[in-house]
């Protein structure tokens, strides 16, 4: 079974409010190359999802984008810098003092001053994320798998309608090959009669010059030979997993 080393795969997936979306595209390469880009907040997982990505996807160009966005309350955690809180007040203060105005200060309008309130993201547990993002990467992998086989399948059977192609056409050529005998061996009959002007012909001698040319014009081992290849190249397409490199260091060997 042939699958295509080209292929696309996503994979969405929303849970506790928290939102993954992973993308995986790959184009032909010899080995494997693989390159994810991953959100800071969880780059700790990059590593786990290179080792999954590789154990369903052996070779090819790989990229993997993935998106996180977190709404979870218990992600969020609010800051109160008291410091910088308390530096406003007072130089709110002695600008009260100087400009002879009402200090009239309230908590909520120190809040809206710069970095005195900052919402911070908690550290969430890794091994809860990573069963989350798993299960999304799980998404992407098997759709980009089954575009992969159905991508393969065509593949397979448009190689599979042109190797057919060309073993009717070997059978043709075969066919071909053993009417030229046939023919030969009538024209020389004839030719022989000519020559000689007569109706009587060495048939042992007339066998003898048959053979030769037989010989000469023979195609029986390159057809066998191809027909083999054929047979060879149809076992290959139908074996399970990657067959791409078995038919080029085959057909490498076979070179003439």
């Amino acid at each position: 079974m042939i699958k295509s080393m080209t292929g696309y795969g996503r994979g969405k997936l929303e849970e506790n409010n928290r939102e993954y979306e992973i993308e995986i595209k790959s184009v032909n390469h010899k080995y494997s190359d693989i390159s994810i880009k991953i959100p800071r907040t969880i780059s700790y997982l990059e590593e786990k999802v290179k080792k999954e990505v590789l154990n369903h996807i052996s070779r090819g160009k790989i990229d993997v984008y993935i998106t996180f966005i977190n709404n979870s309350a218990e992600a969020r955690d609010i800051k109160i810098n008291t410091e910088i809180a308390k530096v406003y007040i007072n130089e709110l203060k002695n600008l009260a003092k100087e400009t002879q105005i009402v200090d009239n200060i309230s908590v909520t309008e120190i809040s809206k001053f710069p970095d005195v309130l900052t919402i911070q993201n908690n550290d969430q547990d890794e091994e809860l994320l990573w069963n989350e993002l798993k299960k999304c990467l799980t998404l992407a992998i098997d759709n980009f798998i089954a575009m992969r086989k159905q991508e393969g399948e065509k593949i397979e059977h448009d190689l599979k309608t042109r190797i057919y192609e060309v073993s009717e056409k070997i059978d043709e050529i075969a066919t071909y090959s053993t009417g030229l005998v046939e023919e030969y061996i009538v024209k020389l009959e004839q030719r022989i009669k000519e020559i000689l002007k007569t109706d009587i012909v060495d048939q042992t001698r007339l066998a003898q010059e048959v053979v030769i040319y037989s010989d000469k014009i023979s195609i029986e081992e390159e057809l066998t030979r191809l027909r083999s290849h054929i047979s060879q190249f149809i076992e290959l397409l139908n074996k399970e997993g990657a067959v791409r490199k078995e038919i080029r260091l085959y057909y490498s060997r076979n070179e003439s």
